[in-house]
């Protein structure tokens, strides 16, 4: 079964500062036919202004993965790190048992535009930890890279749930398979650009959920990035 979801029905919030829409049901926007999928919580893209930036707060027990797609995203948090994120640059914070954090536009001029995703873990109470690394153009382009995993393998960052998460680069007459074990599901977020998934033609914002699936294939891709959640 594959279901649509188109990126204008998504939840929709502007605070001046910050724009963002919702995949699933968050803060105050509320869709109980969009709560989560599988353990995948939150898929919020946001544009950060220049200069502006989410003050300190708190999160516990989730796993936090940030994904940027342009300008500059400073992070610091009390575990003591204090790193600033650029394109291909992905970022996972285990909350566990508790975590203040804060995240800021370094730019005067620039905007910053992220996904930020929560997924939950399969274990509650652990110690919190902070993973980040650069994921190059040359890694994504025509493949699935990897970037967590519950085993940190391929060099991708350790994930405390049994989900993995790929990102793609797709352009021209190239195609890609993804091939779901069974019992699995996949949600598919196109990040940029536009494409075509198993007949269904997506663009920017569009997602598709897929259960009891075999063969995810992309194809008549324009300039698009996409994230791959494999999850159970």
């Amino acid at each position: 079964m594959i279901t649509l979801r188109k990126a204008e029905n998504r939840g929709r919030a502007d605070h001046g500062w910050l724009k963002s829409w919702h995949s699933f049901s968050f803060a105050d926007y509320h869709d109980p036919a969009h709560m989560q999928f599988s353990s995948l919580r939150v898929i919020n893209e946001d544009n950060v202004d220049a200069g502006q930036g989410f003050p300190t707060h708190g999160h516990r027990d989730m796993e936090i993965l940030s994904y940027v797609l342009s300008g500059a995203l400073q992070h610091k948090d009390s575990m003591g790190n204090g790193r600033v994120m650029t394109y291909g640059e992905v970022q996972l914070m285990s909350a566990g048992t508790g975590v203040q954090h804060s995240e800021f536009n370094p730019s005067a001029v620039e905007a910053a535009h992220f996904l930020q995703i929560w997924i939950m873990p399969n274990q509650l109470g652990i110690r919190p930890g902070y993973q980040q690394k650069h994921f190059s153009a040359e890694e994504k382009r025509g493949r699935w890279r990897l970037l967590v995993s519950p085993e940190a393998s391929e060099g991708s960052l350790l994930l405390h749930q049994d989900a993995k998460v790929f990102a793609t680069l797709l352009d021209g007459n190239a195609q890609l398979t993804y091939r779901l074990k069974e019992g699995r599901r996949a949600y598919l977020h196109v990040a940029r650009g536009v494409v075509t998934v198993n007949s269904i033609k997506l663009s920017a914002g569009d997602a598709l959920m897929l259960s009891d699936e075999t063969d995810i294939n992309l194809a008549n891709a324009l300039d698009a990035e996409l994230l791959l959640f494999d999850l159970p």
